[in-house]
């Protein structure tokens, strides 16, 4: 993680004020920062997302290709994540600086999403052993603020909520084979059902306490961390340690039970954004010259 450069007085104002419930920014300790997201941003990607956590800014952008399917998952298409960190987000991204952190956000993406569970998978078959589509999400970090895997995941499944996949048609060709037609019309696409994809929450012991959405100067005071995917629902679908510190099993569990709750709290705000946001991209459809 990249993070800031504070002196011991500094941190011994932060630790303490976590343990009276009230941070340098005013939040208490299960608070996240104003979050704004806009979807379909890039007109050049199947889907989009721009987001902005604080002082975090991060974009995705979705593209759909046609692949073959893996060997063991013949029916199925995949997702494929790609995480990259832009040198001006912060100093320490110049040159290879970011790779640690673009590969923690990567695998956990990759993590919560390789399962039936949280997103239809055989929807994304074509013609099974031949062809699938393969969802490649890149994700670019833009400013870093603190807090850039809950941000990633928030970006993500906003972005594949916006994600168009042509609706091909498939026609008997020569030889026995099958032939892929694409639409002539690029609106013709199909929607990824999204529903029960989750979101990333990383919860961040400081002192006797956890707290969640901690900005870069409170990752400078946490001993360790815990990220869990939380889907819609409250059901864990993966849980990381991260961090040199320990966590004691009383505050394993009492900071899976927090992030459970927070991260269903967290669905209900974005799932409503984004459903605003599909009426007003509806609204902008519809008008025009002619």
């Amino acid at each position: 993680m990249a993070k800031a450069i504070l002196g011991d007085s500094e941190k011994w104002f932060i630790v303490h004020g976590v343990q009276d419930d009230f941070r340098t920014d005013g939040r208490s300790c299960e608070n996240y920062r104003h979050i704004e997201l806009e979807t379909g941003i890039l007109s050049n990607t199947h889907g989009s997302a721009r987001i902005r956590l604080g002082s975090s800014e991060l974009l995705v952008g979705v593209k759909v290709e046609l692949g073959t399917p893996k060997p063991q998952r013949i029916n199925e298409g995949w997702l494929e994540f790609h995480v990259d960190c832009s040198p001006n987000a912060h100093p320490v991204f110049q040159g290879r600086g970011g790779k640690e952190l673009s590969d923690n956000i990567c695998s956990m993406l990759t993590r919560v999403y390789r399962n039936n569970t949280v997103m239809d998978l055989e929807a994304l078959g074509v013609i099974p052993q031949k062809h699938c589509w393969v969802v490649h999400v890149d994700v670019l970090i833009l400013e870093c603020g603190g807090n850039l895997i809950d941000a990633a995941s928030i970006a993500v499944k906003a972005a594949l909520y916006n994600t168009g996949i042509p609706n091909i048609s498939l026609t008997d060709g020569d030889e026995g084979e099958v032939e892929i037609n694409l639409p002539d019309d690029p609106e013709d696409v199909k929607h990824l059902k999204t529903i029960n994809c989750p979101v990333l929450v990383t919860l961040s012991k400081i002192g006797n306490r956890h707290i969640v959405d901690a900005t870069d100067e409170e990752e400078c005071c946490c001993s360790a961390s815990l990220v869990m995917g939380v889907t819609r629902r409250g059901h864990t679908v993966g849980v990381r340690k991260m961090g040199g510190g320990s966590l004691d099993p009383e505050s394993v569990t009492e900071m899976i039970d927090s992030g459970k709750k927070i991260g269903r709290q967290l669905h209900i705000s974005l799932d409503k954004l984004l459903k605003i946001e599909a009426g007003m991209s509806e609204d902008i459809k519809q008008t025009g010259y002619l």
